[in-house]
């Protein structure tokens, strides 16, 4: 496989917040697979993608410029395998990615996709929801303000006029849900699925106070494969195939996927999620 060329695309530190060092640990990980089973991958930042010409005929991305999208988009018109694509990284922006799981009945919560300057208190009032979460909808979050819980619907209003003044434009606004997170990794197909409790040995109660909680993941109640087959709907709905999200389980095993997003860090996973990814790639590559 010596004549498999592969670009491997680093993510800019400005959208990795908290998780530099594991957004560069994945891909790192997935290049020295790939180089095992003997291909070449060369592995660029995103502005040496930006500036330089690509050769390689396979491009696996983590990027989240808008000039790195652009540039995706135009080397996969022009016949290259692009993982993750360029509209799929694109669709991952909050309030697209809102948009598409509601229209296509993935569960998801109660939500309203507004303007910052709007005025919302009636609006929240007329869907019933009162304490919620205002997450920055134009672009990817690119610090922990840009999520952000609110007890009530006049902070949720002061919290989105003050969206408006640090330059947001648009915010999604998240019904509250009570019950567990959970995160949840994957690759396209049933490759690779990984799911766990951001807190082992802890239950986290969403948006609250931690509660001490002995159960582990095989004790959970939810259905985890309900889970992956709501997760395949939408990596097509977003063209995605490496993924990572969220969900809220509540107390009956109800589920809803509060976030869903490209190429995560895969960081409690990331030797296992690696080899499944390399060998994902080798088969879309045969395929």
């Amino acid at each position: 496989m010596a004549d498999i060329r592969i670009a491997g695309v680093m993510r800019s530190g400005i959208y990795s917040p908290n998780h530099v060092g594991n957004d560069a640990a994945i891909i790192t990980d997935v290049a020295k697979q790939l180089r095992k089973r003997g291909c070449s991958v060369t592995l660029y930042s995103e502005t040496q993608f930006q500036e330089t010409d690509i050769k390689e005929d396979v491009i696996l991305s983590m990027a989240r410029e808008e000039a790195s999208i652009l540039k995706l988009q135009r080397l996969e018109k022009l016949g290259k395998l692009v993982i993750n694509s360029g509209n799929g990284i694109s669709n991952s922006v909050r309030e697209v990615m809102a948009r598409l799981l509601m229209n296509a009945d993935i569960p998801y919560p109660d939500s309203i996709i507004v303007d910052t300057n709007e005025n919302i208190v009636k609006e929240l009032e007329k869907l019933g929801i009162n304490n919620c979460w205002v997450k920055r909808g134009e672009s990817y979050s690119l610090h922990k303000e840009d999520v952000t819980y609110c007890r009530h619907r006049a902070e949720a209003q002061d919290m989105l006029h003050e969206y408006f003044y640090r330059g947001i434009r648009r915010a999604v606004i998240n019904r509250h849900l009570e019950g567990d997170l959970v995160k949840f990794y994957g690759v396209r197909g049933r490759n690779y699925f990984y799911w766990f409790y951001p807190y082992y040995g802890y239950r986290e109660r969403y948006g609250l106070d931690w509660v001490d909680d002995d159960r582990d993941r095989e004790k959970s109640k939810f259905d985890v494969e309900a889970l992956i087959n709501y997760c395949e709907r939408a990596c097509e709905e977003m063209e995605i195939e490496i993924y990572g999200g969220d969900c809220i389980v509540d107390n009956e095993g109800n589920f809803q996927i509060i976030d869903f997003n490209d190429w995560p860090s895969f960081s409690p996973c990331c030797k296992e999620a690696a080899r499944a990814i390399a060998g994902y790639v080798l088969n879309r590559i045969k395929n």
